[in-house]
């Protein structure tokens, strides 16, 4: 059978097995859905910035059946007001496409929409003095090249801040509210060649107020800069450069001289660990910071800015206190605990390290903490809450009585079948006897017989997946059947800078085989068919699934790759420069001939005749990260080789779909490639 019947077969199999008319289906690999009849009422047009090519259109009745389950709308924490117990808040409006600031004023209040704008908006800070008017960040189609604006509260009206030809991060203010911190790395695009051998960042101060003014605090070689934090008196500057997962260093800079010098570790001390500076106490006199320099984990220390010693505070948490926030009133420090994928929240007195008992309001709180801030007074702790059974919501735990309550509450949509999954964890021996490990979401009893597996891994690598809510995935688990395993290979994050290391430079594949052997333990438990297994990721996910498409194509059933790497020189060529050494860090150095055979040898493009199962392509046409042309040739490579290939490119997107438009279509789309190469039967309207 030739390519283009092949695919013309697997539109017709879809349509049938979705209970539709056999419609006309794409012809060819380059054909796409919207060449379909727009009129057609059988049929759901993509979004017009969607390039769909060789997956069939996707019917209406099978995205009306989706839709309920696209519906979920959280919200997350983003800034205090400085002087009134209100907040800001990100949220997507109903109806609309990307997430906006709101303004939340009280407890289970209506969120005030502040802005309205085509693209999203997350990020933003209130001026800390009064909350005249606030500084928030915002791309354009997905680009990451974050540009800063000033909002004024009264009039909604937006004031841009920074040169465009650059990407900012807002550091932060100094304590008078008179300017705003910011860091800036140019872009390739104003390169000559489009690439930079050589990066900068800048810090600089601006008063939002007059936007053309711009003093330069320092010149810091690298783009690996973040988390500056101002001291309160403003004179000093600390931040975090970092150079790889397992290396990273924490500098003072003096704010009226620019110059700088190593804070932790010491002038003098070559110890490769990671240090992550979190800000000043409120006197000034000492650092809070993380670091696993001592030991496995990241632990809360602090650092007599006077002496230079350092208190280990949490050395007794066998896991990684992945963020902190310091009162204002320096009395307590408030810890997020990652406790084998869910994140828990400790209470730390400031002045002698003792941990606080937990407050009885924490105990009702299911699933992750996965934000956490103090207001100015000290009296009141936001928290965000994801877990299985809602998006992202704030809570407010008042310190003084240890009493919590919701400032918001999710809806859920009309249709889902609730109460959704709840997550476990599995473990696994790998290939090397090491135990690997990953969250396991079993579908409702109602799905009778062993289940097909979605295997969904995560990007990073250096990232970890964890408990929370699944969104879209439910629609799996509680409509098709289908079971969800999250897994955790090595270079996870999580569990110990050992295991982080274990897939650096040429140990790449050694992740690959854990899958592997999470193939191996699919097929020993009973309630799972290791016949229908689909393997996914995004970013660095996405590699892990065309790897894996690689190594076992007779074991799995299909791939799916979004925003993935498929070829690591081309990467590495390809990726925003600000970005190219930090990647070398953990991937290897290409200028390095051995490492550069390696890593074209490992890459799926070089290996690209091995799959032949049906694979799904995603990509966002503005990704900064993996350029989108990673996604064109191991598209075009799998099409010359009669490798059935469907391909969505978003133009409007970047490093993932943000827009819920393109979200849904995708995910529509997934269900259909589920469904072909798994044999589900369509589900019940």
């Amino acid at each position: 059978m030739s390519r283009r019947a092949l695919e013309r077969a697997l539109c017709l199999a879809l349509l049938s097995a979705a209970g539709l008319a056999l419609v006309a289906c794409a012809g060819g690999p380059a054909a796409s859905s919207a060449s379909a009849p727009s009129s057609s009422p059988a049929l759901l047009a993509p979004p017009p910035s969607l390039l769909v090519q060789g997956a069939p259109p996707v019917p209406a009745a099978l995205a009306a059946q989706i839709e309920r389950y696209t519906e979920f709308r959280g919200k997350s924490f983003v800034d205090w007001h400085p002087t009134e117990v209100q907040m800001l808040v990100s949220q997507r409006p109903q109806g609309g496409s990307v997430s906006q600031l709101h303004r939340l004023a009280g407890p289970l209040q209506n969120a005030q929409p502040l802005t309205q704008d085509a693209e999203p908006v997350s990020m933003a800070r209130f001026e800390p003095v009064l909350g005249r008017y606030m500084v928030l960040a915002k791309g354009q189609g997905g680009n990451e090249a974050a540009q800063l604006y000033r909002l004024d509260v009264g009039s909604r009206q937006l004031t841009l801040l920074t040169p465009p030809n650059e990407r900012h991060a807002l550091w932060g203010w100094l304590p008078d509210g008179s300017r705003i911190l910011v860091a800036s790395v140019p872009l390739d695009r104003t390169a000559e060649g489009g690439s930079r051998a050589e990066i900068s960042t800048t810090v600089w101060l601006t008063d939002p107020l007059q936007p053309g003014s711009r003093q330069v605090v320092a010149t810091l070689p690298g783009g690996g800069w973040f988390g500056g934090r101002i001291s309160p008196d403003g004179r000093r500057l600390v931040m975090t450069q970092y150079r790889s997962a397992e290396d990273s260093r924490i500098w003072l800079v003096d704010m009226a001289t620019g110059q700088r010098q190593p804070l932790v570790p010491a002038a003098g001390d070559d110890t490769r660990a990671a240090h992550l500076a979190e800000g000043f106490s409120p006197d000034g006199k000492a650092l809070w910071f993380r670091s696993n320099a001592q030991g496995e984990f990241l632990e809360a220390q602090r650092l007599d800015l006077a002496t230079g010693q350092r208190q280990r505070l949490t050395a007794h948490i066998p896991w990684d206190v992945t963020d902190m926030a310091i009162g204002p009133d320096g009395r307590q420090v408030a810890l997020r605990v990652n406790v084998d994928g869910r994140q828990t929240l400790r209470l730390l007195d400031a002045n002698t390290g003792a941990e606080q008992p937990a407050s009885p309001a924490l105990s009702g709180l299911a699933g992750s903490i996965t934000q956490m801030a103090f207001h100015r007074s000290g009296q009141w702790l936001a928290l965000g809450v994801n877990g299985a059974q809602s998006p992202n919501q704030i809570h407010v735990l008042d310190l003084r009585s240890g009493q919590g309550r919701p400032w918001s509450a999710a809806s859920m949509p009309p249709g889902v079948r609730a109460p959704f999954p709840e997550q476990q964890i599995i473990r696994w021996p790998s290939f090397d006897g090491r135990m690997i490990s990953g969250l396991l979401s079993l579908p409702a009893s109602s799905h009778r017989g062993p289940r097909p597996v979605l295997i969904d891994i995560h990007g990073g690598p250096e990232s970890q997946a964890t408990v929370g809510f699944q969104g879209r995935w439910n629609y799996l688990l509680q409509e098709l059947g289908v079971a969800v395993i999250r897994p955790n290979v090595r270079g996870s994050t999580g569990y110990g800078k050992t295991f982080l290391s274990l897939d650096n430079g040429f140990r790449r594949e050694d992740a690959v085989k854990d899958i592997g052997a999470l193939l191996d333990w699919i097929a020993t438990q009973p309630g799972l068919d290791a016949r229908r297994v689909v393997v996914a990721g995004g970013s660095y996910g996405g590699y892990m699934s065309l790897a894996v498409s690689v190594h076992y194509p007779q074991r799995i059933a299909g791939g799916i790759s979004s925003v993935g790497i498929s070829h690591f020189l081309s990467f590495l060529r390809n990726t925003e420069s600000y970005r190219r050494d930090l990647r070398r860090a953990e991937y290897g150095d290409e200028r390095d001939p051995a490492m550069r055979a390696f890593l074209d040898r490992i890459s799926p493009l070089s290996q690209v005749n091995r799959i032949r199962q049906p694979m799904l392509v995603m990509q966002g046409r503005n990704d900064p990260r993996v350029p989108y042309t990673e996604a064109e040739q191991i598209v075009a490579q799998l099409r010359a080789q009669g490798t059935p290939v469907w391909y969505l490119l978003a133009a409007n997107e970047g490093h993932g779909f943000a827009r819920k438009e393109n979200a849904d279509h995708a995910f529509s789309t997934q269900v259909l490639f589920l469904q072909q190469v798994m044999g589900l039967p369509a589900p019940a309207p």
